[in-house]
Formats: structure tokens, C-alpha cells, sequence
């Protein structure tokens, strides 16, 4: 490996210690220091985890001259403001997704990370797992005939009251929270599916006034091929899904997010299903992995900042569809 990445953590969150802590100890990086709005909070993660050292606020953790990289994991609503401050440090970013607020943010950042000449990465995991690689290159190559359908599934059990995911100041909403991965998969179909799909149905339930807690959206593509894309943060377990039919065959990935817990490939050609097991090894460290290589070694990530903002032009799409308006812009 080349010279370890010191990394800086915002937010003392749940989903860091998947994403960022246990990647980052697997493939030898350094966790230099984590800041969080709490810093009793901060402290508790640091020990627990092993991050080498606090820091009092946010602004500090982005200016740390130790810190090479920033991992966002604030709420959704602080992504794209901080994801904005910490390249104008010159700091690369690797962020949680969704990528900002809204599509007009995410273009903010994208401008701003261009005018730094840094990386800032979506932390879109899933592309980087060999089960989701696989279903890809089933489908690109033909072995299911021609797609006739995509369907993605996202379940996950319900939010405490006081979790920032209900809240609409900070961009809360199941399509934020885990349908955005749904209408990503979609989008990189494109390819196969003739075009770029549209938003054509939506169908929600609204936890609190503009704020969904089931999101489901159908896509189609130019060619007239459907997509559906169900997201829910009602359930009483995690489900997450991903199949694509085709005239010949189909293809399941039984768990699109977390294949490290299941890693099962299920391909059907001709009435016949084989089960194929592609290793349990996370998503999240062959990310951490790819910008590690990205960027010490200029190699090419497989989705950059276009993509980033193509993703939540869509996700504004879906929420002006189903009525309930885009995610507000966030101003610190």
C-alpha cells in the first residue's frame, strides 16, 4: 500500500463505524481525528474506536493540517455545506450520501471541489462489491437477454423520534436515507436500458409534513422499460434487493448494500438457478480502497461528481413528483 491516508471524521455517527472505522483499520489508513457537536460524544467514539484524537469543532477538524481526507457522516442537510468548507481547505472528501441537499448543492460542491482540484466521492458503496459488479456484467453482456425490468428494495427498521432522518430542515426522508441507492442502480443501466430513466409514478407515506417514511418510484427508461424503486424506514428488519429481468434470464443480488453479511448472486438462465458466492468482505472497504488508489495513483473511480449531481437531480424529480418539494438547501 502507499503511504497511509489520514483521515478526519465529522460526526460521531452509527453508520461511521461500518463505513469508515472498520475500513479504514483493514486497510492500515490512519483515523487522526474526529469532531463531533457534542464533545463528550466525540471523546467516547475516539476511545471506542481508536481515533487518535478529538478536535473541538467541525471548522477545526476540516483546517487539521494531519487530515488528508474528510469522511462526512453529519445528517443528510450538512453534507453538501461541509462537503463546500472542507475542499476549500483543500481537503479531499469522501461523503455519505446523498451527496446534498438538493441537485442545485450538489452542483455548489462540485464547482467548489473543481476550483480546489480535489476529490470529493459520494460514498455510492455498493458499485465497488463484486456481487453488484457481477450483476452488472451479467446484464451488460447479454447472458439474461434483453432487461425487461429493474426492481430494487430497500427496507429498514424505524428511526427513533429524535433521529435527523425526520427532520426536513436537514433533508430527512426514506428516498434520502436509502431509496437514493435505488434510483442510482437504475441510472447506471442506462447503458442497456436505452437512456436515462424519468420519474413517471410515486406513491409515499409521510412520517411528518413533507417528510416520507415509504417512498416508492417508478422509472422508465427512453426505451420503455420500467424500474421501481421501493424504499421504506417502517420496517421490522433490513432488506435490501436489487434484481434485474430479462428476456432470457434474471439476475438477484440478495443484499444490494450490506453484502457482507450475504453474498449470495442468484443467476437464472434458462430455468435453471445457479447460486454464486463473490466474498463477504465490505463494500465499504473496496471504496476505501479505490480512492486510496485513486489518490496516490490517479486511478479512475467508477462514478465521480457528475454522477453525484446527476443522482440528486433525480431524487428532486421523485420528491416534486410525489408533491412533497425538494429537500431545502442548508446554510451554516
Amino acid at each position: 500500500m502507499s503511504t497511509p491516508l489520514r483521515i478526519g471524521i465529522l460526526g460521531a455517527s452509527s453508520i461511521g463505524e461500518d463505513a469508515i472505522v472498520k475500513p479504514a483499520k483493514a486497510t492500515g489508513h490512519r483515523l487522526v481525528a474526529i469532531a463531533a457537536r457534542n464533545p463528550d460524544r466525540a471523546r467516547a467514539y475516539a476511545a471506542r474506536h481508536g481515533i487518535e484524537r478529538t478536535v473541538a469543532t467541525y471548522a477545526d477538524l476540516i483546517s487539521d493540517p494531519e487530515v488528508d481526507v474528510v469522511y462526512n457522516a453529519l445528517p443528510n442537510g450538512l453534507h453538501g455545506p461541509w462537503n463546500i468548507e472542507a475542499v476549500r481547505t483543500g481537503k479531499n472528501v469522501l461523503t455519505e450520501k446523498p451527496f446534498s441537499s438538493n441537485a442545485e448543492e450538489a452542483e455548489a460542491v462540485v464547482a467548489e471541489a473543481a476550483a480546489a482540484g480535489v476529490t470529493v466521492l459520494e460514498g455510492i458503496h455498493y458499485v465497488f462489491h463484486p456481487v453488484n459488479q457481477r450483476l452488472f456484467g451479467l446484464v451488460r453482456s447479454g447472458d439474461i437477454g434483453t432487461v425487461t425490468a429493474v426492481e430494487t428494495e430497500f427496507r429498514t427498521p424505524l428511526p427513533a423520534a429524535s433521529d435527523p432522518r425526520w427532520e426536513l430542515p436537514l433533508a430527512g426522508g426514506s428516498m434520502m436515507d436509502v431509496g437514493c441507492y435505488g434510483i442510482h442502480a437504475a441510472r447506471m443501466l442506462a447503458d442497456v436500458c436505452g437512456g436515462t430513466p424519468r420519474v413517471v409514478g410515486t406513491r409515499v407515506q409521510e412520517y411528518a409534513p413533507g417528510v416520507d417514511s415509504r417512498f416508492d418510484a417508478d422509472l422508465e427508461y427512453p426505451s420503455g422499460i420500467r424500474a421501481t424503486v421501493a424504499s421504506t424506514m417502517l420496517a421490522d428488519h433490513l432488506h435490501f434487493t436489487f434484481r434485474v429481468i430479462g428476456t432470457e434470464g434474471e439476475v438477484l443480488v440478495h443484499n444490494f448494500l450490506r453484502p457482507h453479511d450475504d453474498d449470495r448472486v442468484s443467476v437464472t438462465i434458462g430455468g435453471t438457478t445457479t447460486v454464486e458466492h463473490l466474498g463477504t468482505k465490505s463494500s465499504y472497504t473496496f471504496q476505501l480502497e479505490a480512492l486510496a488508489d485513486h489518490l496516490s495513483g490517479g486511478t479512475t473511480l467508477p462514478i465521480g461528481p457528475a454522477d453525484a449531481v446527476a443522482n440528486m437531480r433525480m431524487i428532486d424529480e421523485a420528491y416534486l413528483h410525489a408533491g412533497l418539494g425538494i429537500r431545502p438547501t442548508s446554510f451554516l
